[in-house]
């Protein structure tokens, strides 16, 4: 564990309040050490987090009352209602000099509580025009990025197929994501199952965790697949921490989600050179916007969607360059950190004395 001690050059801390891995969670892991490199000195503390990330243990927090070398107060910027409220108490009541940021990733009304706490911020970050629909308050719209150093193109897609075991003859569909209802996984399989048998020459294969309260789910999901005949060509892959080589193993991605927050997986896939039908959920209508051979879709429109994307694919591989310059352009981690750094500076008496 990367314990950080260095206090008076602290400028930003990163909570997060919750130990199982979610977007959230994802996102700080992304985040901080790309803004680390830009001359800002953040902080991670909680559980949940890998232990290259610099952590602040709970028995160093009072040391926060102490003012940073610039003079200035720190941001605590809360992704979590319980990361707001443990700002609020820092701030208001044991008077800690820190301002309190938040960023939002939800689509629904807020409960009375939340928007109580999103009022005692500082600055709050909406993280797609959606997202912002449902804020009361002034805010400024960020939207995520992704490491496309790692999320690329690959030159041999045959030699990957086969390091990863999968059918080099056949082009490759995928859906990535945690296996239940609301990513939409059955979906994806009830349209290959549908489209398949007209499709010989390709096969479908589906990343993600399955968790103990979902295998009912899952069980019933490989019941329809055996029934269909299709076991061999449309795989369970499991979970994987190298997920950006199964994206570059792709032709097609689909993300049929019913429900989302935010959603990186169609970056991912693009940033790999890979076109995407999605359905209009989280930001994935801002994310698609432009990009070539990339859409929405919808329940009742998404075999043929997929479909025909599936017959146009020798065209889609010509512009794959073009797709993957939509993520580059326009949802790097670089932007989006710059964007936050500039964010975090415009909150009063917020200054960067190392840069």
């Amino acid at each position: 564990m990367t314990i950080f001690n260095d206090f008076e050059k602290l400028q930003v801390v990163a909570p997060n309040f919750k130990r199982r891995l979610s977007g959230v969670t994802s996102t700080i892991i992304q985040l901080v050490p790309v803004q680390n490199a830009t001359g800002i000195t953040i902080a991670t503390i909680g559980p949940g987090l890998p232990n290259h990330l610099p952590k602040i243990r709970y028995r160093d927090l009072w040391k926060l009352w102490k003012k940073p070398n610039s003079g200035k107060n720190r941001i605590w910027h809360a992704r979590r209602n319980t990361e707001m409220l443990a700002g609020v108490i820092m701030r208001d009541v044991l008077r800690m000099p820190v301002k309190l940021v938040f960023t939002s990733a939800s689509q629904r009304q807020h409960t009375g509580y939340t928007k109580w706490l999103i009022r005692r911020m500082d600055g709050v970050i909406a993280t797609s025009a959606k997202t912002a629909a449902y804020l009361k308050v002034p805010h400024q719209i960020i939207m995520h990025g992704i490491d496309t150093d790692r999320f690329s193109e690959v030159d041999d897609k045959s030699k990957l197929k086969a390091e990863l075991g999968l059918p080099i003859a056949q082009k490759l569909i995928g859906c990535f994501g945690r296996i239940r209802h609301q990513k939409g996984t059955d979906l994806f399989i009830d349209t290959m199952i549908s489209i398949l048998p007209n499709a010989p020459d390709w096969s479908a294969i589906i990343a993600g965790n399955i968790t103990s309260q979902h295998t009912a789910f899952a069980n019933e999901l490989k019941g329809r697949i055996h029934n269909s005949g299709l076991s061999d060509r449309i795989i369970f892959v499991g979970e994987h921490t190298d997920i950006h080589r199964w994206y570059q193993a792709l032709d097609v991605f689909v993300a049929p989600q019913r429900w989302e927050g935010f959603g990186l997986t169609p970056l991912e896939a693009m940033a790999c050179g890979v076109p995407v039908i999605g359905t209009d959920v989280g930001a994935f209508s801002s994310l698609l916007k432009d990009a070539p051979y990339s859409a929405l879709t919808s329940e009742t429109d998404m075999e043929n969607d997929v479909f025909q994307l599936m017959t146009n694919i020798e065209s889609a591989n010509q512009e794959h360059a073009a797709i993957r310059r939509h993520v580059t352009d326009n949802f790097s981690l670089d932007k989006e950190t710059a964007n936050l750094n500039a964010f975090y500076q415009s909150i009063e008496n917020f200054t960067y004395p190392y840069i």
